[in-house]
């Protein structure tokens, strides 16, 4: 896809999308996938010679298959299962006059929405609760009371809204601010550009783990901080792969010492914070600055960074009812109810854009890149599929690598890389583990794993 390559203001020369199979759906999901993820490999190509590792290497591969499914599931466990990745309530419900998803995988999403409905966490009392209320009026309570939801509207009333014009008129990627140019840490070399690279990770689901699990394919240092209070258990497995996972209480003052320390040290800070969450703690953009100021950003957040909805909490199940994708999956599947994408491409392709706009600071000299997952679906949208869809999201043995990774939940079985840079080995020096495993300091400072 053009529009990603002119964003990122890369030229995709020596890129090979190879595989014939995409995912059935309305829309060219595995091409955005794969384009996606093809715009991280040319970035890193063009890194390899700007920061003096030697001369471009001249072939970037990208294979569709691997690239799609990548975005369902990278890890199959041996001898163990990965939890649920939704919770029982979860899902969409029908309301007088049309559909809303609730997001209830957070246990304070879930509480917010019961509460609205003032009923227990029975799917069948939900779903005769929801009945009653018209959508929109429902959308809102919930949001308004600390939840997630998204009634589904189609592509046309999207367009026609306040926050969809906004979303349109933003840029794909937006690239601000001024820092000095770099020349990469001293651990760089040509076949591991980012080794040394420190990242600080504060992104929760699911684009942020998937940008910062890229980067470390590549060799960075990516140390990810949750607060205390927060899990991810159905999908830690497949997104904590190469990291360091730690915790801190940024409430706290021993743990903002912590996080005051690790902060000026970062190369990188990768976050998913709703606009002023930061500063509500202290660490607005500014005290950032000062604290660090050759610190490179990226950021993204759910409905925007324009617009009423740019404060509004949002994943990418909800994004897709909100614009128009669910609805438009649902004519195009023939069926009576959303419909959305085979994979939650949204998330996966705004992390591999985030990726890529990382490589990209780093390459020149802007401070920061902001993306939003619905502006990923406006682009998403502007590619209808024509072509049939036939590829299934079970892997196959083939798809995996041989070595068996070895996790605190068991041995797996990771897919094999779907981005091919010549010379450059994508490989995770780390397997996956669970938040709060690791100690609140970079990896290299604790003698590696």
């Amino acid at each position: 896809m053009k529009e990603i390559f002119d964003a990122l203001g890369l030229t995709p020369d020596g890129l090979h999308l190879t595989g014939a199979e995409h995912l059935p759906s309305a829309f060219e999901v595995t091409e955005l996938i794969a384009s996606a993820q093809g715009a991280v490999g040319v970035a890193l190509a063009d890194l390899v010679a700007s920061w003096g590792l030697g001369s471009r290497p001249a072939d970037v591969r990208v294979d569709r298959r691997l690239a799609s499914l990548w975005c369902a599931s990278s890890i199959r466990p041996e001898g163990w299962e990965m939890p649920p990745v939704w919770d029982a309530v979860a899902g969409d419900y029908k309301a007088r006059d049309g559909w809303i998803r609730l997001h209830t995988n957070a246990p304070h999403h879930r509480e917010a929405a019961l509460h609205v409905l003032d009923v227990a966490g029975e799917r069948d009392a939900v779903a005769e609760a929801v009945s009653t209320w018209n959508v929109e009026a429902l959308e809102a309570a919930v949001v308004d009371a600390g939840g997630a939801a998204a009634a589904m509207r189609s592509a046309a009333d999207w367009a026609d809204h306040p926050q969809g014009r906004a979303v349109a008129a933003e840029p794909l990627v937006a690239f601000e601010g001024e820092v000095a140019p770099t020349l990469g840490p001293a651990m760089a070399r040509p076949d591991r550009p980012l080794a040394g690279l420190k990242v600080l990770d504060l992104t929760r689901v699911l684009a942020g783990p998937v940008a910062t699990r890229a980067l470390a394919g590549f060799g960075a240092e990516v140390l990810r901080i949750d607060p205390p209070d927060f899990d991810e258990p159905t999908l830690a497995p497949d997104v904590t792969l190469g990291k360091a996972c730690a915790r801190l209480d940024l409430r706290h003052e021993t743990d903002r010492t912590v996080f005051e320390r690790l902060l000026p040290e970062a190369d990188l800070l990768v976050h998913g914070y709703r606009p002023g969450a930061l500063e509500g703690l202290g660490y607005g953009a500014e005290a950032r600055a000062a604290m660090n100021p050759a610190l490179r950003e990226v950021t993204l957040d759910a409905y925007g960074w324009s617009g009423p909805w740019a404060m509004r909490r949002g994943f990418d199940s909800l994004v897709q009812m909100s614009c128009g994708i669910a609805h438009a999956g649902m004519a195009w599947a023939g069926r009576d109810r959303p419909t959305p994408l085979p994979v939650q491409a949204l998330d996966h392709a705004t992390g591999y854009l985030m990726a890529a706009a990382a490589l990209r600071l780093f390459a020149g000299t802007q401070r920061q890149a902001r993306l939003s997952l619905a502006r990923t679906a406006e682009l998403l949208k502007a590619h209808p599929q024509e072509r049939e869809g036939t590829l299934d999201t079970t892997p196959a043995d083939a798809d995996l690598g041989e070595d068996l990774e070895h996790t605190a939940w068991g041995d797996a079985r990771r897919l094999r890389p779907a981005i091919d840079v010549a010379g450059v080995e994508m490989r995770w020096d780390r397997p996956a583990e669970p938040q709060g495993t690791s100690a609140a300091t970079w990896p290299s400072d604790a003698g590696g794993h």
